[in-house]
């Protein structure tokens, strides 16, 4: 069954019932297998004064990009134009060139005045995403980018081809203020929220090397058919999602706008994801668009995802299911559950049975969960659950009505997995030689 489709054909309780039939059950804790607490490895997680990890909801004050196209309503580019002393339908003219046609360049722009192209572009397209490497794996069909924004901050987003669906995993922040000691992006803390053009542009660049075949097997449009381009969004790269809440959303209306607002595309193809900012959830619900929402809750109980989850010790499990119900509630879109499954940590039977009786409190249909294989992380000693526990877990949570897929694991090779997104030392030195190459260039 699609993950995305509802079955309506199951209970459905009030959200009174559901918190009325909501057992807090006592792990039936299996001792036979060791408990491996969660810590830091190889890197110093960053605490407050009471030794507790440091959590970075608010982007530090620093200097934005300067206003781009996508940055801006159709309305307002209309306002934009037509302050430079050009009739408002020119907005529509160089919004179709940026979403349609993927350029920025003057030059491809003929329907619009010669004399007015490079005044225009320069209005609307100050310098956003600058391609630093790439890396590909799966036979072409998975490509990594590395991408130095207009202050030097690095993020990075992954390309990926399934049957049927192209995704692309795009990053919200420079960085993550999560802190979560298992996630490669959360070591490196939060330099600055993303801002909504910079989210866009990840998915306009990713269409230009798309269609100038930069993705194994892409299908070359014939007879007038629509080239292929990314159909599927994941809000999983770095950062947290919902800690920039009004730009991503601001992203979220742009992708799904038709052009010349935005990108046209089907918001059932866009996945949000969070580690548990609960207020932020049921925001997310009022805001009735029907994208899927993924729950990266990595633990039933509050004892380890306080360790694992450090923003646990503000919204905990209960709170965080009851925001993850609401959203279903308030939508009709089944809930996804993301659950990295970690040897000795996290993948104990009696923690799949836990996080069954949780989740089937609240009655049945409204969710599913989609473990994955941890990940690791460089020099961490973290290992991923073996085949047998993975296979055992998913299996307790099937028997107990949970609907379960395992995730297909992409991009490993080349750390472009989920928690893998992080720039490292070497992917500095590779922006810096590439701002001095520029620099040669153009001197």
């Amino acid at each position: 069954m699609d993950p995305n489709k509802l079955n309506h054909d199951a209970p459905k309780p009030s959200g009174e019932e559901a918190k009325a039939e909501y057992i807090k059950t006592r792990p039936r804790r299996d001792t036979s297998r060791p408990q491996v607490r969660p810590k830091a490895e190889g890197w110093k997680q960053l605490s407050g004064p009471d030794g507790r990890p440091t959590l970075q909801f608010a982007s530090p004050r620093v200097k934005q990009p300067a206003t781009h196209l996508a940055d801006m309503t159709l309305e307002e580019r209309e306002a934009k134009v037509v302050e430079m002393g050009l009739p408002k339908f020119r907005a529509k003219q160089i919004s179709k060139h940026y979403f349609e046609h993927r350029t920025t360049d003057p030059e491809q722009m003929t329907d619009l005045p010669k004399d007015r192209r490079g005044e225009m572009a320069e209005a609307f397209f100050p310098p956003l995403l600058t391609e630093v490497k790439r890396l590909v794996t799966d036979d072409g069909d998975t490509v990594k980018f590395l991408w130095r924004l207009f202050d030097g901050a690095l993020v990075e987003s992954v390309l990926m081809r399934y049957p049927g669906r192209i995704t692309l995993c795009v990053s919200s922040q420079c960085g993550c203020g999560m802190n979560c000691p298992f996630c490669a992006t959360g070591q490196s803390g939060l330099t600055r929220n993303m801002s909504t053009a910079e989210i866009l542009d990840q998915i306009v660049q990713a269409n230009r090397v798309i269609e100038e075949g930069g993705l194994g097997h892409t299908r070359k449009a014939v007879n007038g058919a629509e080239p292929e381009r990314v159909n599927n969004i994941v809000f999983m790269g770095m950062g947290e999602p919902l800690a920039n809440y009004k730009r991503v959303m601001n992203a979220v209306h742009r992708m799904i706008a038709p052009s010349p607002e935005g990108l046209g595309m089907s918001a059932r193809g866009i996945t949000v994801s969070t580690v548990g900012l609960a207020p932020a959830i049921r925001k997310l619900a009022d805001e009735d668009i029907p994208i899927t929402f993924a729950l990266s809750l990595h633990a039933p109980d509050d004892e380890l995802r306080d360790e694992l989850i450090p923003v646990n010790s503000r919204w905990k499990v209960e709170e965080v299911l009851d925001a993850a119900y609401h959203y279903y509630e308030k939508t009709g879109r089944r809930v996804s559950i993301e659950y990295a499954l970690i040897k000795d940590m996290n993948d104990h039977a009696w923690r799949a049975e836990l996080l069954a009786d949780k989740l089937n409190a609240y009655g049945k249909g409204w969710v599913h969960v989609n473990p994955i294989p941890l990940n690791p992380t460089p020099g961490s000693i973290w290992t991923s659950s073996t085949r047998e526990v993975t296979r055992e877990f998913v299996d307790r949570l099937n028997a107990a009505g949970v609907p379960t897929t395992l995730r297909d694991t992409r991009g490993k090779e080349i750390d472009g997995a989920c928690g893998q997104l992080v720039a490292t030392e070497q992917d500095r030195a590779d922006a810096d030689a590439a701002v001095a190459a520029e620099a040669a260039l153009g001197s």
